[in-house]
């Protein structure tokens, strides 16, 4: 199953803002993009008049693809 999360950068580790339910051990791959408030700036009225909902979901599905 993929999710997507939020995490911080700090002092070189990356550091989950929600819990998460991951098995103890278990390694599991991770793909960085941009913070979705720079998303948003950049494609600001690409998709005409959309929410940030309506762009999260987007995103979200586009990266689960």
């Amino acid at each position: 199953m993929s999710k997507i999360i939020r995490v911080r950068y700090e002092k070189g580790v990356l550091k989950p803002l929600e819990r998460l339910e991951l098995e103890e051990g278990r390694e599991y791959e991770i793909i960085l993009g941009e913070d979705i408030d720079a998303l948003i700036r950049r494609y600001r009225g690409v998709l005409g008049k959309s929410s940030v909902k309506e762009f999260e979901e987007l995103e979200e599905e586009a990266q689960l693809q």
